[in-house]
């Protein structure tokens, strides 16, 4: 898996993900989405859009995300997962808490 940490104004940090979001790679998510938050960006946009497969250890990086980013004052959003993450959202449940919008600006928007 490839991560690739992008900063965007207002505090927003972008974790564009490629790959597999699996138990191997999960833990690296984790401390990436960790460092953001260390680095005072509590709002993380999960870009997903070429990630290949996740599984329930990714699911679990991305629900610690999001719990650590709203404990911290912000959230995670995911920006355009593939129909294979949507499927694992759908079947979990998971839908509704790990919201997912077509960009950053869109999940993110301008006051």
């Amino acid at each position: 898996m490839e991560l690739a940490s992008i900063q965007h104004p207002r505090g927003v940090t972008e974790l564009a993900l490629s790959g597999r979001l699996n138990m191997v790679t999960a833990a690296r998510v984790r401390e990436a989405i960790h460092e953001a938050i260390v680095a005072n960006s509590s709002n993380i946009a999960v870009d997903l859009s070429h990630v290949s497969f996740l599984d329930s250890s990714g699911l679990g990086a991305l629900v610690w995300g999001f719990k650590a980013a709203r404990e911290s004052g912000g959230t995670l959003r995911l920006i355009n997962p593939t129909e294979q993450v949507v499927l694992v959202l759908e079947l979990t449940n998971m839908g509704s808490t790990l919201r997912a919008f077509s960009s950053v600006s869109e999940a993110f928007p301008h006051d």
